[in-house]
């Protein structure tokens, strides 16, 4: 019996194309003003925009759902060189994740709450482990969901309206979206300080922090854009020369401290203990200014999210970000439990 001759590989190349032709059809449809997020591919670049800017682009589990395999695709793109993610509106580039969406589907028994945060931290996961270079315009408000769209990629470039923060802890939660990866990582005990206090960092402070690797006047946003776009086949060093052009030249308080500097020594001692006890009791041994401020702070949060929160942050320091984001997963899901248990005994309180 004859053996059986196989069709060479190369016949699946037309179908390819037409899955490429298909893929830019459907990206076409995307570029509608209205949409929740808009993909679109200008160039050599894969641009992603959030546009929900009424909600400061809040991140949806739709947006979600449409963001990652379009990051698959791109990745797959031999014609795509690097993907750049900025919001629209002026204030934010992403405020977080829709809290109230997620707060009301657990309410009332959905699976939104599952959903979302496991779809969220795959999300984060492939930005970062994305092959292409990964730019993310950090204009404006950047906080929970909106780090998790920004930090973990190749370039994060703030500006001077940049505003920064982690605030979980004061509303039950924990900072997630791989936040037990990268606080940790941030120089001596910065890291746990905004964890545990949800401060905030502004303007060049995000770069100062290690949270930026870059700054840019926001002003000068759109045209960096367009000539990460002309840019023909980059590779990541000459992405990162463009960056470092657009950043050498940037003036705005060029000159000012960083905002934590005076108080670094303190942050790493009083934040390196091992319990949040440990922390409490450091602060009030301390009596300044800075530690009686940082008390009146921590007695706000959720004692549960402080001790949580902690342990994240010591267990991730030495965890991959996949890691991570498994743990994380397993957090959210306990506090969702905690919150919809809370609803059922107390339901007069507002979540």
């Amino acid at each position: 019996m004859a053996a059986r001759v196989l069709r060479p590989l190369p016949r699946l190349k037309p179908f390819n194309r037409l899955q490429v032709i298909l893929q830019h059809l459907k990206m076409s449809k995307q570029t509608d003003s209205t949409a929740e997020v808009l993909l679109e591919k200008r160039g050599g670049a894969g641009i992603i925009t959030l546009n929900r800017p009424k909600v400061l682009n809040a991140l949806t589990l739709s947006m979600i759902q449409q963001i990652y395999p379009q990051i698959k695709t791109w990745e797959q793109d031999p014609e795509t060189f690097l993907i750049i993610i900025k919001g629209t509106g002026g204030k934010a580039f992403c405020a977080g994740g829709d809290i109230r969406a997620i707060a009301d589907a657990g309410k009332v028994g959905g699976r939104l709450a599952q959903d979302f945060f496991r779809e969220e931290y795959i999300l984060n996961n492939a930005i970062g482990t994305c092959k292409k270079p990964y730019v993310a315009l950090i204009d404006g408000i950047t906080m929970g969901g909106g780090v998790g769209l920004s930090v973990h990629g190749h370039f994060r470039v703030a500006t001077e309206k940049t505003l920064f923060a982690m605030p979980e802890t004061a509303i039950g939660l924990f900072p997630d979206v791989g936040g037990g990866y990268f606080l940790p990582r941030l120089s001596g005990k910065i890291g746990y300080y905004l964890a545990l206090t949800g401060f905030r960092l502004k303007g060049r402070d995000v770069l100062k922090a290690g949270i930026a690797t870059h700054f840019v006047e926001s002003e000068k946003l759109p045209a960096l854009e367009k000539d990460l776009i002309a840019l023909k086949s980059p590779s990541t060093e000459n992405i990162a020369d463009l960056l470092n052009s657009y950043h050498v030249k940037s003036k705005v308080d060029q000159e000012k401290e960083f905002v934590l500097d005076e108080h670094m020594e303190k942050i790493n001692s009083l934040f390196s203990a091992n319990s949040m006890e440990e922390i409490v009791k450091k602060l009030k041994q301390d009596g300044s200014p800075f530690a009686i401020k940082q008390l009146e702070t921590i007695n706000k949060m959720s004692p549960t999210s402080l001790k949580m929160t902690l342990r994240q942050l010591r267990e991730g320091a030495s965890m991959s970000l996949q890691d991570v984001l498994m743990m994380e997963y397993r957090l959210s899901q306990a506090c969702m439990v905690s919150k919809q248990l809370s609803l059922c005994l107390f339901p007069a309180t507002d979540g």
